[in-house]
């Protein structure tokens, strides 16, 4: 699809604006507080479109949409509509723990409640999963929708997507972050649901599109289904969600901001509520894309979504497709370099190497490894293309399971095992790669789903032992953050069960 004058126009102006709002409202960060967490000033719209935004990515509209065209179906929306129920949870019952705390990072939280070791272990594996994983698989995938569509050369397109990233989180961290995700949020929803219109209407309708895939619109798969197997639901899917929204740091990062509780809580459900709409613009899509280009995807599924755009968008709206698109990766992107650099910056530089750093040196040292970050990932993810990565939304899901599980089971005990000594969660960090990494050689044939439940069951029967073995004498006490409003927002409860409510009632729907 050629791109006209006005369409690049409107692309450039959108990111001008982007960009010039985002530098501007993050020109005077002068501490490591005001760069890592925006002041810790957020209120919750921004909470909740920030949540979104580094959230939805390429790997949504190439990899999710891609398994929704392909053997997955519409199964694949338990990974958003499990979500919004993660989300309820994490309002109520992660947040508040957080935020009395004061923490930095997600890691800093482990060291309260075992070590330093435990610490360590976290931040280590996070650096190393979002530099070589997530950030180099965002940057591929967001350039191959880019350069597919848009008939982009891809390699212009992985650093046309890190260069944007990197002007204004360089500049002005997660401030800068969360301003352009406010734009960069709201134009990924509305082209998503501009697309979906398109792909109804060249479909023949809402009736025809349900009545022809009907074999794809159910959640519910047979147990022996090689991506998603109803078995997962049950334990699988639920741990790299709460893993996902609750304890990885580029997504809780805007949480840890908030300017109350109440504030951190209501962006959170609002977050919640827009989960529940993901499926239809962005999986619909893809199944829209097989009914009507299947001869066109044997090589790869993850093609869907980037071909239902080139044939659909007409003239006058490619522009903002395109700045929609590009915006919904550079947005994660973004997200994901603030957080790596925050992580190294705070648990590995500040923790270990200086630990008298002044705000200047700690800003800088941000800046800096934001810098080294884009490059690394700009430089990897050209070699994703490679076919033996069997898509990228495998690829991703994959190599989560190599931390979630175990960051997970070392979160969930300490919270609930309060005599559980640091032996038990730095145990479960350390076991998690190799019990996981063991179960991917030997029994790759079982799904990824239940790998991971396999990982984590194993891994708190090893902190039990442990803990029955050799429990504290004394429950560990956690540091209170003073002069922070801790009142929870009024009818964060009801907002709550109205969102598992409503999701329930989606399952029902499609089951």
């Amino acid at each position: 699809m050629q791109l006209t004058f006005p369409d690049i126009t409107l692309f450039l102006a959108f990111f001008a604006v982007v960009i010039g709002v985002s530098m501007y409202k993050s020109r005077k960060e002068e501490s490591g507080e005001d760069f890592f967490l925006a002041s810790r000033g957020l209120t919750w719209p921004f909470i909740g479109l920030s949540l979104i935004a580094a959230n939805i990515s390429s790997e949504h509209f190439v990899g999710m949409a891609g398994q929704g065209a392909g053997i997955t179906g519409l199964a694949v929306a338990s990974y958003e509509w499990m979500a919004a129920i993660t989300l309820a949870f994490v309002a109520i019952f992660f947040l508040p723990k957080f935020l009395r705390s004061g923490i930095f990072t997600i890691p800093e939280y482990l060291e309260y409640r075992y070590n330093a070791t435990a610490r360590g272990l976290m931040a280590f594996y996070t650096m190393l999963i979002y530099v070589g994983v997530t950030i180099a698989a965002v940057v591929y995938s967001g350039a191959l929708a880019i350069s597919t569509i848009f008939e982009i050369e891809l390699i212009n397109a992985i650093w046309m997507v890190g260069g944007i990233a990197a002007v204004y989180t360089i500049w002005g961290g997660l401030k800068a972050v969360v301003w352009a995700d406010l734009f960069q949020g709201s134009a990924l929803m509305l082209g998503g649901a501009i697309t979906m219109v398109l792909g109804f209407a060249a479909v023949g309708g809402v009736g025809n599109f349900f009545e022809t895939n009907a074999d794809k619109l159910h959640m519910i798969l047979p147990s022996d289904h090689p991506v998603l197997p109803w078995t997962a639901l049950v334990i699988g899917l639920w741990i790299p969600n709460f893993y996902y929204w609750g304890l990885n740091q580029y997504i809780t990062q805007r949480t840890l901001a908030a300017k109350t509780l109440k504030q951190g809580q209501l962006g959170v459900i609002f977050a919640a509520f827009l989960k529940l709409l993901i499926p239809f613009i962005i999986i619909f899509p893809g199944i829209m894309a097989f009914q009507l280009y299947k001869d066109q995807l044997t090589a790869t599924a993850d093609a869907a979504y980037p071909l239902l755009i080139k044939n659909l968008v007409t003239t006058g709206l490619r522009g903002f497709i395109f700045a929609a698109i590009s915006g919904a990766v550079i947005s994660s992107l973004a997200s994901m370099l603030n957080s790596a650099s925050t992580i190294f910056t705070m648990d590995l530089y500040k923790r270990h190497w200086n630990q008298k750093a002044s705000d200047r040196a700690l800003i800088t040292m941000g800046r800096i490894t934001t810098a080294i970050f884009v490059l690394v990932g700009c430089f990897i993810a050209p070699q994703l293309a490679n076919p033996n990565f069997k898509g990228i939304f495998n690829y991703i899901q994959e190599f989560q399971g190599f931390l979630s599980p175990g960051v997970l089971a070392a979160f969930i005990f300490g919270l609930f095992v309060k005599r559980a000594p640091a032996s038990a969660g730095v145990a479960a960090l350390v076991l998690c790669p190799i019990l996981y990494g063991t179960l991917l050689i030997f029994f790759p044939e079982v799904a990824f789903l239940n790998r991971i439940a396999i990982t984590f069951i194993a891994i708190i029967a090893v902190m039990t032992a442990i803990t029955v073995a050799r429990p504290l004498s004394a429950p560990v006490t956690l540091p209170v953050r003073e002069k922070f409003d801790m009142r929870p927002a009024p009818a964060v409860v009801w907002l709550g069960t109205t969102v598992i409510v409503l999701t329930l009632a989606l399952y029902v729907i499609f089951w």
